[in-house]
């Protein structure tokens, strides 16, 4: 670090932080599948509420929320569940940069009767939708995380 001059030193810091960002966005989005099988709701969002470190505090919600939807575009695996992982990245990494998201379910009341249910969840922060949003048809039926969905 003492070859760096100190005016660069942030300016690597920071470029080395957000490439780390987006490998372990990567990894994540891919090994996401492999990570939650087996799991109930309740442990897949402890999965998602991480370990408490916030080691992207300097990445905005607009990168990360952008950076959660490209990394989803093509999925391996999980292709009928798109919006759970958006929102299951976008809420892990959004707590990783120190903000309060809060995850979003719904569910549409008339897939109740159907074999299968329609249900869609989404992000919220600074109670505004971060990544995708209600659908007319649903109605919200639990909130995950902070429910004012602050930033710190």
């Amino acid at each position: 670090m003492t070859d760096i001059e100190p005016a660069l030193a942030p300016d690597l810091k920071q470029r080395l932080t957000r490439q780390f960002f987006y490998l372990e966005l990567w990894l994540t989005a891919r090994l996401l599948p492999l990570l939650i099988i087996g799991r109930n709701l309740e442990s897949t969002l402890e999965f998602a509420d991480g370990n408490g470190t916030a080691p992207y505090r300097d990445i905005a919600p607009g990168t990360i929320a952008s950076a959660a939807l490209r990394v989803t575009r093509r999925p391996w695996l999980m292709r009928n569940r798109r919006c759970f992982r958006q929102g299951l990245l976008g809420y892990r990494f959004l707590k990783k940069a120190g903000y309060e998201p809060a995850l979003h379910f719904g569910i549409a009341p008339g897939s109740l009767d159907a074999p299968l249910v329609d249900a869609h969840c989404w992000v919220v922060l600074d109670d505004q939708p971060l990544i995708s949003d209600i659908m007319d048809d649903m109605v919200e039926i639990h909130v995950h995380g902070t429910a004012n969905a602050k930033a710190r």
